[in-house]
């Protein structure tokens, strides 16, 4: 006697394999969704420069407010900044219409890689301290800086993150750079001193879930 088992799949049964495999390709190249996410009313960062002139020395303190950024489930986290987050806007006043454009495209973006799931283990009141490696692009001028950062769980959903230590950038490297020197010059530098202090002060969320 022939037995056979191995029937032939039906129509029905080969669109089913076929509906999900597609299933499985649009889910393969959906986007990273994101697993933490800059809360931009209370990010920033702030800047000791001291200008000098032949009066002397006098310093000034500006800041980078509302940064924004997604920490995706991939690690990385992308922060573009612009002129209208600096203290530019409150210097120079409103710009002309031909230039407002200008004040909401990124300047630089600054990229970085750190593990979400080092954050999600986080207990609350627990904290973790690591170095950060920035890579800065402007106007295809790219650059690195390290960062040592403190993480905070301050509650389920929110982590603060400040300096751990004192971190300093290199005045005339900012000079040298022209998306620096342009920002500096409209702010009316002409001459800062090499050490310019920088502190983070930021909060990231729990990014909602995508659907």
């Amino acid at each position: 006697m022939d037995v056979r088992f191995d029937q032939p799949c039906s129509a029905r049964s080969r669109r089913g394999w076929v509906t999900a495999g597609v299933a499985g390709l649009l889910l393969a190249a959906s986007p990273v969704q994101a697993a933490w996410q800059l809360l931009a009313p209370e990010s920033r960062v702030t800047a000791t420069l001291t200008e000098i002139t032949a009066e002397g020395r006098q310093p000034h303190t500006h800041h980078i407010d509302h940064l924004q950024g997604t920490l995706g489930t991939d690690g990385t986290l992308r922060l573009p900044l612009r002129l209208s987050q600096t203290d530019v806007m409150k210097h120079i006043g409103p710009l002309p219409a031909w230039l407002q454009e200008m004040a909401t495209t990124p300047l630089v973006t600054v990229v970085t890689e750190f593990d979400p799931q080092r954050l999600d283990a986080l207990k609350v009141g627990e904290s973790l301290t690591d170095t950060l490696t920035l890579r800065i692009d402007g106007n295809g001028e790219p650059r690195r800086e390290s960062l040592p950062v403190h993480f905070t769980r301050k509650s389920r959903d929110r982590i603060r993150l400040t300096n751990a230590e004192p971190v300093t950038l290199d005045g005339q490297a900012l000079m040298d750079n022209s998306v620096a020197r342009l920002v500096l010059q409209m702010l009316g530098y002409q001459r800062i001193d090499d050490a310019v202090p920088v502190a983070l002060d930021a909060v990231l969320v729990d990014a909602p879930a995508g659907p």
